[in-house]
């Protein structure tokens, strides 16, 4: 069972969770493995995998943050979940927005909320395009990422969501000190200032690094520029 091998690793990273959570951690993985055969959510499916590279790592974010009591957060390109769904499996209190640009995973992650008897709410945009919205931009007290895009690129996604005093976590991997040090530029152009860089490694071993974003000042109003902007003249 995918929670045997979760409680094994977050044992190993000194993290407690509740029973209940780890029974929801078990319907998301079946519900996971059955529509990932339907759709493309993701490569990893074996239940130790799963449990330790997109639940254990999800909630490493736990460890490295304090997040305060009924916080807004924002997951950015969520994806399959990753990490906002197991955050809020954990963190009930959370009011947790899951932003993605294809609308069908978010039907799947609405699913799992239903399931998981859990609330979010969702946002089908690109991550440029959202974060115009009054309703939206510069609110969230978090805004985490695991998407695969440089960081640079990730900074001017992601910032414009955050509120003054508020963080940007990303989610990287072992090789990430040429991503920070090209990014030095557009975290200050973006309103941001680079507060931590967590280095660690899962239980299988592979290796993390967790940047932690503050935002000092809002962001300019021109930003975030057009998606083939962003990419062809990155900050």
């Amino acid at each position: 069972m995918v929670s045997d091998f979760l409680k094994q690793a977050l044992a190993e990273m000194n993290i407690d969770i509740s029973k209940e959570s780890y029974e929801k951690f078990e319907k998301y993985y079946a519900l996971l493995i059955e529509w990932n055969e339907k759709m493309n959510l993701t490569a990893i499916t074996e239940p130790q995998q799963v449990a330790v590279k997109h639940f254990a790592d999800s909630l490493t974010i736990l460890k490295y943050l304090e997040i305060e009591k009924n916080a807004k957060v924002i997951d950015i390109g969520t994806g399959a979940g990753f990490p906002g769904i197991p955050l809020k499996i954990v963190r009930d209190d959370l009011d947790l927005t899951l932003l993605d640009s294809l609308n069908k995973r978010l039907v799947f992650l609405q699913n799992v909320c239903d399931k998981l008897n859990i609330t979010a709410r969702t946002i089908h945009s690109r991550a440029e395009e959202a974060s115009r919205n009054k309703n939206d931009r510069e609110v969230y007290d978090y805004a985490f990422s695991r998407a695969v895009a440089q960081l640079n690129l990730l900074c001017e996604l992601c910032l414009p969501y955050v509120k003054k005093g508020g963080f940007f976590a990303a989610m990287k991997g072992p090789d990430a000190q040429s991503e920070i040090a090209n990014a030095e530029n557009a975290v200050e152009l973006l309103g941001g200032k680079i507060k931590e860089i967590k280095e660690f490694s899962l239980p299988d071993n592979s290796g993390r690094t967790l940047v932690i974003i503050e935002k000092i000042k809002p962001t300019p109003e021109k930003y975030p520029r057009h998606g083939s902007k962003i990419k062809s003249k990155p900050l």
